[in-house]
């Protein structure tokens, strides 16, 4: 195999090229309204497995453009997601990116409570004035805190984007979320992460901006 020269500029639109025609080898069609979610997550994990696991509610994709089209804020469990989502991108539709985890007033917080960075970041999250978009790629327990506030009635998130990776908690946390009627992409298993994160509101926020 020889590499091939690339344009810098051309690399995104080579690999999904590649990914279009992998995905036709394997005889696999995306629902059309969902494709460029689910490409976008290969295209940053060089997975296709997403095609099988990533998860939709109903009407999800369509809630999600219209809060951001809206100005909805994305709020992230890790600041590597933070560092990931599209602020251009965001700030055109009047959003702004959020993580409360290097916060210094949450992390005393959680210490005295006994709680997560996490589950206390959802909380304060909860609070702000705009629709938030949660995407968690990393804790379990941000899913978890969410369904908790959601179960006592106190707070419905408006979106939650729950990728988490890992072996603990990490399937039950994202079923939890699935059984609610929040709005959702979600996907099922251990894989995710918080580029995984990024890449699911950049593919939302790119369809909005890019067209």
């Amino acid at each position: 195999m020889k590499p091939e020269y690339i344009l810098p500029k051309d690399i995104e639109k080579r690999s999904f090229e590649i990914i279009e025609s992998e995905l036709s080898e394997r005889g696999i069609t995306l629902p059309e309204e969902r494709a460029f979610i689910i490409k976008r997550a290969i295209h940053t994990t060089a997975d296709f497995d997403y095609t099988e696991t990533l998860t939709f509610s109903e009407g999800a994709v369509e809630r999600a453009l219209e809060l951001l089209r809206n100005g909805a804020d994305i709020v992230t469990d890790t600041n590597m997601a933070l560092s990931g989502v599209s602020k251009t991108a965001l700030e055109k539709l009047g959003g702004q990116a959020v993580c409360y985890m290097a916060d210094p007033s949450v992390a005393e917080e959680a210490r005295v409570r006994g709680l997560t960075r996490a589950a206390v970041s959802m909380e304060r999250a909860s609070k702000r004035e705009k629709p938030v978009i949660f995407a968690v790629g990393n804790a379990p327990t941000a899913l978890i805190t969410l369904r908790e506030m959601y179960d006592r009635g106190e707070y419905r998130p408006a979106f939650v984007i729950g990728v988490p990776v890992g072996f603990v908690n990490v399937e039950a946390a994202k079923e939890l979320i699935l059984e609610t009627d929040i709005p959702c992409i979600v996907n099922r298993g251990r894989k995710g992460g918080s580029n995984v994160a990024a890449a699911i509101c950049n593919a939302l926020l790119y369809h909005i901006t890019r067209d």
